[in-house]
């Protein structure tokens, strides 16, 4: 079964509303090595209502003057944008997808022939765009943070009873604390779901750096998915949570070097640790000048490499045997 691992480079709303600068970060992602560029996609008057307050991590990044829906409404991009998008992410041979948050948001994606949707763990509970995403039959990687494993199971259970078999679900594990304090995340969390639902998990990263990334590839994670912006300084509610390109870049390299360091479940000699075998291992040699008829016994031997004679292991079967010849001091038995 292929390790490879698929990594999402979550742009999100980090292109400020400007599209030159969505486009640029698909050149950035692309260099990086992702597998796939996600934006979000979104009609502020179907998202939000007019007076919902920002979440606390937005307040914090954009101040607590104003609505959740006029800083939303700065940052939606239209359908003619997301083609230009696609487009341009074909040219520089990465995927783009992107995360629907309203019912027209997401039947644009799929007149756009996007590979998969993303549900973002706000709209797991969304029982109507569960049900939508469900009957265009396209895979689903659902974000579950906020969420418990009732909730989890029910939001399955919705997208199969609309037709979606759970071979096209992915379950992310996600905490939607931005940034994420480490105490917080719960990597193992990734694999009770594994167990428990029996589909492919993976981890939507929101803590600061590489590492928890890292390790939940190392735990089995089938999917990794971290917000990147082009310059952490620029204002938005999700920047200074983000990878800046440079450390995206790192963070695919580690991860590809983890799935090669993930290997079999069989334990046996690397090709590379054979050819150091007889030098490292030890074989029974003469401790003394034996001669011929001697019977061999602990005084007269001992162990010693290289590892080119008769292994250590078989000392007892050897102990109390008659040589067949005669043996100088360190000569292999």
């Amino acid at each position: 079964m292929s390790t490879h691992v698929t990594i999402i480079a979550e742009a999100g709303v980090n292109h400020n509303g400007n599209l030159d600068t969505a486009l640029k970060m698909i050149e950035a992602a692309a260099i990086s090595g992702a597998d796939y560029i996600k934006f979000q996609t979104f009609i502020t008057e179907k998202l939000v209502t007019r007076n919902a307050p920002k979440a606390v991590y937005q307040e914090i990044q954009t101040g607590n003057e104003g609505s959740q829906f006029g800083m939303l409404k700065k940052l939606e991009l239209n359908e003619q944008a997301h083609v230009l998008l696609k487009n341009h992410a074909g040219k520089f041979g990465i995927r783009m997808i992107s995360t629907p948050f309203d019912e027209e948001s997401a039947a644009m994606l799929n007149r756009l022939n996007v590979d998969l949707f993303k549900v973002g763990s706000g709209d797991l509970t969304n029982i109507l765009l569960l049900r939508q995403l469900a009957k265009f039959s396209r895979p689903v990687i659902l974000s579950t943070g906020m969420c418990d494993m009732d909730e989890i199971a029910k939001a399955i259970e919705i997208l199969e009873k609309a037709g979606l078999p759970k071979s096209k679900i992915t379950l992310l594990h996600a905490n939607t604390d931005y940034p994420t304090p480490y105490t917080d995340v719960n990597l193992r969390a990734m694999q009770t779901m594994t167990n428990q639902f029996g589909i492919s998990v993976g981890y939507s990263d929101h803590t600061d750096g590489i590492e928890v990334a890292v390790a939940a590839v190392a735990l089995g994670a089938k999917v990794i998915e971290k917000h990147f912006t082009l310059d952490r300084n620029m204002e938005g509610p999700d920047h200074k949570a983000s990878l800046e390109p440079a450390e995206l870049n790192l963070m695919v390299r580690s991860i590809r070097n983890i799935e090669k360091a993930l290997g079999s479940s069989v334990k046996e000699p690397s090709s590379g640790e054979k050819k150091n075998m007889a030098a490292a291992r030890k074989s029974i040699v003469a401790a003394v000048p034996i001669y011929k008829g001697e019977k061999l016994t602990e005084n007269n031997m001992t162990v010693k490499r290289p590892g080119t004679g008769i292994c250590p292991l078989r000392w007892d079967e050897i102990i109390g045997t008659f040589a067949t010849r005669n043996y100088q001091t360190d000569e292999l038995i």
